[in-house]
């Protein structure tokens, strides 16, 4: 066929020609999102590893598609020269466009991979994708714009050097939290799937997702709390994850005694005492010792004063320690097991316990403590020392009615 005489037809019926052309557009564009889309997302599906199904689905082959129909129009641009450019420029444009939608996908789908492979260890590299993404954004303008206008990028790039501190005012926040993204990574502050706890932003919870402007923590009543990641570098938070990765949780519970009921061991509540089993070790260590248990039997209360004597809080103290030793769910040797008295205050006097518990699953150790706790509270009669409590009004009516 005479090309020449086909050149001819075309410049004289250019809107014919162009209309071919788009016709052949889009029987392109139906063959290749019927061949190559569905034959992508056919073999994503049969094959047994979740990775190229990730793929598939972030590079969104149906999508894709487009290109053929948009590289073809441009390619026949030339045979309607009167629209030759401003079709060149628009499937340019989408193109363009088109390419930056889908490495923007893909880099999600990157962040997925990562996140899913066994070797995850919660340091989330979305903050470095985000990154990328805002250079893909800001690349694809610069060219939208030297395409349109007929300007080289180079000289709109040189233009914007004017533009400098406009620029770092509206990207303040993206450089910052950058630049925090790039220390909490390097110092290994936060990561996905650590308990957070920021009271300036009222958040306590597992941290859900890292990303270049956000962190989200979603907390323990399922709210999610939003947190600006700069600001991570400003406000104080705390993060558990040390305590998970110890295997062990501690205990710190006070329990308030009645300063009244606290007084010297008598021949008979020591006798009482030494029929508790936990409490044999300690009295043979106190056999021979000043104001030990041999010593304290049958002392007047004026020889009692006088020197170093068992009280009943003492003895409190010391089966609270043999409790707490002989209790299988709780450390003993690598971490603190310590039994202590705080400053009495209008309270009485406070019995602390700190110790840590070899479970960090939290209600297996709020059971615990609450154990503990309960035995202790109900123990504590048995050594003739009273709970300390403020008075209810049935307290104070029950004087009255004395």
């Amino acid at each position: 066929m005479d090309t020449s005489l086909l050149q001819i037809w075309i410049k004289n019926n250019p809107e014919t020609a162009f209309a071919g052309i788009v016709v052949l557009s889009v029987a392109v564009f139906l063959v290749t999102r019927a061949v190559i889309g569905r034959g992508l997302v056919y073999l994503a599906k049969r094959t047994k590893t979740q990775y190229d199904d990730i793929i598939v689905e972030k590079l969104r082959p149906f999508r894709v598609a487009w290109l053929a129909p948009l590289v073809l129009l441009y390619l026949f641009a030339y045979l309607v020269p009167g629209i030759q450019t401003a079709v060149e420029d628009i499937t340019l444009f989408l193109i363009l466009w088109v390419l930056i939608a889908t490495v923007n996908s893909l880099f999600n789908g990157v962040n997925q991979i990562y996140e899913s492979s066994p070797a995850y260890s919660g340091v989330s590299i979305q903050g470095y994708l985000d990154v990328l993404k805002i250079i893909l954004l800001a690349v694809g303008v610069i060219l939208s714009v030297s395409l349109f206008t007929g300007e080289s990028p180079l000289v709109l790039l040189s233009g914007l050097g004017a533009l400098t501190a406009v620029l770092l005012l509206v990207f303040r926040d993206t450089i910052l939290s950058l630049v925090a993204s790039v220390q909490i990574a390097a110092n290994d502050l936060v990561k996905e799937g650590d308990w957070l706890e920021v009271p300036s932003y009222t958040a306590d919870g597992d941290v859900i997702n890292i990303t270049l402007h956000n962190i989200k923590v979603q907390n323990w009543d399922k709210t999610i709390s939003v947190i600006p990641t700069y600001k991570m570098m400003d406000v104080a938070f705390k993060n558990w994850r040390g305590m998970q990765e110890s295997g062990g949780r501690r205990i710190k519970r006070s329990i308030y005694l009645n300063l009244s009921s606290v007084k010297f061991c008598d021949a008979e509540s020591i006798a009482r005492y030494k029929q508790l089993d936990l409490l044999k070790d300690f009295f043979m260590d106190q056999n021979g010792k000043p104001g030990g248990s041999k010593s304290s039997t049958g002392l007047q209360p004026a020889e009692a004063i006088n020197s170093r004597q068992l009280t009943n809080l003492g003895v409190f103290r010391a089966y609270i320690d043999a409790f707490l030793r002989q209790d299988d769910r709780l450390h003993k040797d690598n971490m603190t097991l310590l039994v202590r008295q705080l400053e009495p205050g209008s309270q009485g006097i406070p019995l602390e316990i700190y110790v840590f518990t070899k479970t960090t699953n939290w209600e297996i150790y709020e059971n615990i403590q609450a154990e503990i706790i309960e035995h202790l509270i109900a123990a504590a009669a048995y050594f003739d020392l009273g709970i300390f409590q403020l008075p209810t009004g049935m307290d104070v009516s029950a004087l009255a009615n004395r």
